[in-house]
């Protein structure tokens, strides 16, 4: 069941490789326009992610300011516009119980890489994001799991690991028919 809140339908990350830079950038990027800041946080190992919603324009003039403070600390970025709805409440959210048919699984070495990856994932197919995790605790890595029919998660995990830069993607897998326990 679709949400009937309204996300806003862009999206926009910077990682940073500078705890102290991050602060200066979350602060210079809602200056510059009118984005909601959906996390500020320091990330193992040693950097620091700025995670912010808007309308596409507004997001991506965050963006490039965002961009222009954390040089040359700025280790990965994304801009998604048109983002699905279901990421913005998947992140860090609590995953919910049930009866599942298939499960996919992506890991990535950046938040960004996986926040692509898992809009690309559920777009592609009839998938519902189950967890989205961003580096807090994983040694600055990122996870997602989606839920669907075997066939789905085969789609969804192949349109994601197909858009996750070079080098990012640390491995993707399938688990049919999951035992209810786990």
């Amino acid at each position: 069941m679709k949400s009937l809140i309204a996300r806003p339908p862009a999206l926009g990350l910077l990682e940073i490789a500078s705890l102290t830079r991050g602060l200066v950038v979350a602060d210079a990027l809602v200056k510059k326009a009118p984005v909601r800041l959906l996390d500020v946080s320091d990330v193992s190992p040693g950097k620091s992610l700025v995670l912010f919603e808007g309308q596409v324009a507004d997001v991506e003039e965050a963006m490039a300011e965002g961009e222009r403070v954390a040089a040359p600390h700025l280790i990965d970025r994304l801009f998604l516009p048109y983002a699905d709805a279901q990421l913005a409440p998947a992140i860090n959210g609590k995953p919910s119980r049930g009866l599942v048919d298939a499960l996919g699984i992506v890991e990535t070495l950046t938040a960004a890489s996986a926040l692509r990856a898992a809009d690309a994932a559920v777009k592609a197919a009839d998938t519902r994001l189950f967890r989205l995790r961003l580096a807090r605790g994983i040694g600055g890595k990122a996870t997602f799991t989606l839920t669907g029919t075997q066939s789905s998660i085969e789609a969804a995990l192949e349109a994601g690991c197909a858009v996750v830069g070079d080098g990012l993607l640390v491995d993707s897998q399938m688990i049919a028919r999951p035992h209810p326990e786990f």
